[in-house]
């Protein structure tokens, strides 16, 4: 790593990101290089643990949009502390617990289903006769946790 900055290079190396992910995500905002006198990016070391941030956040399921306005809440010109980090962290936490709840939900009600053929459809999560869930909203509500009416 140059002394006056990580390049672009660097930084795929640590990060495992392609060069041109790299950009992808400058051009999204979510990591802003400086040039140096000949012109070339230069990421500072914290731009390590951002990328690494939008990595892990991706893959629990958070849109790039959704990362950036996390990320938009670190202190600029400053590197990030464990107390910005943890914000962030809280405002994740809900989000993540709603999915788990979610795909917790989502396994305890398809259980039934594989290999049942459906041949108790009134106990059937998945079955809703005469689209009376389409009161309820959109998507699997009685999946999602809604009960019939009954």
């Amino acid at each position: 790593m140059a002394k006056d900055g990580m390049t672009i290079g660097d930084l795929a190396q640590r990060t495992g990101l392609a060069v041109s992910a790299i950009r992808y995500y400058e051009a999204q905002g979510l990591i802003q290089p400086w040039r140096n006198a000949g012109g070339q990016r230069r990421f500072e070391r914290a731009d390590l643990r951002r990328l690494s941030f939008v990595m892990i956040a991706q893959q629990f399921g958070f849109t790039l949009p959704q990362i950036k306005v996390e990320l938009d809440r670190l202190p600029g010109g400053r590197t990030p502390t464990k107390a910005d980090w943890a914000r962030i962290s809280r405002g994740f936490r809900a989000a993540l617990d709603a999915r788990i709840d979610a795909m917790t939900r989502l396994r305890d009600n398809l259980d039934g289903c594989i290999g049942c053929g459906c041949l108790s459809l009134p106990n059937c999560a998945l079955y809703n006769p005469a689209d009376a869930a389409a009161e309820m909203g959109v998507g699997p509500r009685y999946v999602m946790g809604d009960t019939p009416a009954g």
